[in-house]
C-alpha cells in the first residue's frame, strides 16, 4: 500500500536517483562518524564544554543579591517622600 506522500507511483525518476547518488559519499561520512564512538565521545565531549562555560552556582548567586539590592534600592528611591527623609 503506498503512502500518503508517494506523489509518483512509479518511485524516483532517473534525476533525482543521480542526485541522490552523486550527494551518497557526503551522506555516507555522516553515517560512518555517527557509528564511530570516538566521535560520539567528542560530540559529547563538545556539548559538556559549551555547558560548563556557563555561569556557575556561585555566579548564579551573586547575580541573584545584585539583583536583590537593586531591587531593594529602587523601592526605597520610589518610597513615600516622607519615609526617604525619615531613613536619611
Amino acid at each position: 500500500m503506498p503512502n500518503s506522500f508517494d506523489t509518483d507511483a512509479e518511485g524516483p525518476s532517473l534525476s533525482d536517483l543521480a542526485a541522490i547518488d552523486a550527494e551518497w559519499p557526503t551522506i555516507q561520512v555522516d553515517i560512518d562518524a555517527l557509528a564511530d564512538p570516538d566521535v560520539i565521545d567528542a560530540l559529547v565531549d563538545a556539548i559538556a564544554a559549551v555547558e560548563r562555560s556557563g555561569p556557575n552556582v556561585t555566579d548564579r548567586r551573586r547575580q541573584r543579591r545584585l539583583t536583590s539590592r537593586i531591587t531593594r534600592a529602587a523601592v526605597e528611591l520610589t518610597a513615600a517622600p516622607g519615609s526617604r527623609k525619615a531613613a536619611a
